[in-house]
């Protein structure tokens, strides 16, 4: 016995009614573009100082032994330094 059509379709049939176009249509190349609002801007911002944040160690070991060694020096507390070391506090608040 010999099979030659499945359901009514003959699937060569279908292979060979297929016909090839050689012309290529006219393609018109347009420039993209692309923008980012200032929310996304800000919030890449905040995203790369977060990373930047955890990247950096919460203690600078060499900073605080440098501040150990001045402070055990008794000539290096004095009232001028005492001062400018809370205005130093203070305008960091903003204050």
């Amino acid at each position: 016995m010999m099979i030659d059509k499945v359901s009514g379709v003959n699937p060569l049939n279908n292979l060979q009614n297929v016909r090839r176009s050689n012309a290529v249509g006219a393609y018109r190349a347009g420039s993209d573009e692309i923008s980012v609002s200032e929310e996304a801007k800000e919030l890449a911002e905040s995203y790369y100082l977060n990373q930047v944040a955890d990247e950096t160690p919460d203690v600078r070991s060499e900073l605080v032994e440098q501040i150990k060694l001045k402070i055990q020096d008794p000539n290096y507390l004095n009232p001028s330094t005492i001062a400018a070391t809370a205005d130093r506090i203070m305008s960091a608040y903003g204050l």
